[in-house]
């Protein structure tokens, strides 16, 4: 799975890219119409060395975007299919 890394500066994301080989791209947050206000995201390999990601991440204030947000949504637990009895009748 590649990793996603956010910055508001198209400046740092391309200090990002050229440094750790990754591609530059135009992020989207959902409901922004304004395009200044969208994010620039680096796609970087799996294989990136994550100790060099975060100081870059801290030096430029970007951000990893969680995997958690893409995997789907778990199914909820059953619900009973009667109601419990709290006192026998």
């Amino acid at each position: 799975m590649d990793l996603v890394a956010c910055f508001f500066e198209r400046e740092d994301a391309e200090h990002v890219a050229d440094a750790l080989d990754g591609t530059l791209r135009r992020g989207h947050f959902q409901g922004e119409d304004d395009d200044e206000d969208h994010p620039w995201t680096v796609l970087l390999p799996a294989t990136t060395d994550l100790t060099v990601l975060d100081g870059l991440l801290t030096q430029y204030e970007g951000w990893l975007e969680s995997p958690a947000a893409d995997q789907p949504v778990p199914e909820p637990a059953p619900l009973p299919s009667a109601p419990k009895r709290l006192k026998n009748s």
